[in-house]
């Protein structure tokens, strides 16, 4: 039942507001509007509201109503039907999720149970299984008594054959005691013969011990003697060490006089050599002044075999009458010899 406090007009005129405003009417929005109201009337107020909108949705408008308000009704009409499937739709997404919810809850109560159920079966297997064991262990405890008694009797079997074994062990000490006593007698006569033995042996013993003393008075004696003809040696040796050492000092000193006369005879060899080669490069030198001689010998040589030939040839050349006129003329011919002199000049 919805409180007096708030009514269901003043939740309708808090609404018509809304729609004026063209806001969605909800129940925070008509508290804010109202200012006070619990939220539980306000709803219940506001299906109502809804309730009676669906009812008259279809109710046809009046005639005689102007047709600017008409259109303004038609209009708020509109808007409140868009806001109130808006509404409707915000709702129905909250139920849907409610039943979503209410889906897992379900699936995870079946989850549950059916975990429920594998733990009841593996409890099942388990008890079986200790079951299993129960019996196995009844039969192993059934085997181990019938084993037991088995062991039992075995002993009983066991303690019959030791107390025969200790009636023949007491026979055989008696015997053994028979036997001690006849070895203690042969022991006896034994030690009389072995004492008799000991007493020949210490007789012999220090007849060896004498001859070993003299044998060893020997050795000491020819140890000595050792031992003088050892540091004799020995002085011996130390002499000719000291005549070897005077002879090695005496090679050194050779040695060393003969390093520096090769060392001296190297230097010598080097200088020789070193003159060698100055000598032989002034050969070379000369022998190659020389070879330019001959060249330049042989080219003068050659040029003059050339100049013998061309007079010989501008001699066969000349006119006959140039030789009579020569022969009567000493001053044509005096002329004539400086002119053939000078043309091989020019040439």
């Amino acid at each position: 039942m919805a409180r007096s406090g708030v009514r269901y007009e003043d939740v309708q005129q808090a609404i018509d507001q809304l729609v004026a405003r063209r806001e969605t009417p909800s129940v925070q929005k008509v508290r804010e509007v109202l200012g006070t109201g619990s939220f539980t009337t306000i709803s219940e107020h506001l299906r109502e509201w809804r309730a009676r909108r669906e009812a008259n949705r279809d109710l046809p408008a009046p005639r005689d109503m102007p047709e600017p308000l008409l259109a303004l009704a038609s209009a708020l009409w509109e808007q409140a039907q868009q806001d109130a499937g808006e509404a409707l739709s915000h709702y129905r997404e909250e139920a849907n999720q409610r039943i979503e919810a209410a889906r897992a809850e379900i699936l995870e109560t079946q989850r549950h149970a059916e975990d429920a159920q594998q733990r009841e079966s593996a409890l099942a297997a388990h008890l079986a299984a200790t079951e299993q064991r129960l019996e196995e262990r009844s039969a192993e405890l059934a085997r181990s008594q019938s084993a037991r008694f088995a062991l039992e009797e075995r002993e009983a079997e066991h303690s019959a054959r030791l107390e025969k074994r200790e009636e023949q062990l007491a026979q055989l000490q008696a015997k053994n005691e028979r036997q001690a006593q006849r070895y203690q007698e042969t022991l006896a006569a034994q030690e009389s013969q072995q004492q008799q033995r000991l007493t020949q042996e210490e007789q012999r013993h220090e007849s060896v011990e004498a001859r070993l003393m003299t044998l060893l008075d020997e050795a000491r004696q020819e140890r000595q003697a050792a031992e003088k003809a050892h540091t004799a040696r020995e002085r011996q040796l130390e002499t000719r060490l000291e005549t070897l050492q005077q002879q090695l000092q005496a090679a050194r000193t050779e040695v060393v006089e003969e390093e520096r006369q090769r060392r001296e005879s190297e230097w010598a060899r080097t200088r020789a050599e070193d003159r060698t080669h100055a000598l032989q490069h002034e050969q070379a030198l000369l022998q190659a002044r020389i070879d330019e001689q001959k060249r330049l010998l042989e080219d003068q040589a050659r040029r003059l075999c050339d100049l013998e030939a061309q007079l010989n040839r501008r001699l066969w050349q000349t006119p006959v009458s140039a030789r009579q006129d020569e022969a009567g003329n000493d001053e044509g011919s005096a002329e004539a010899k400086p002119s053939e002199k000078s043309e091989p000049d020019e040439n």
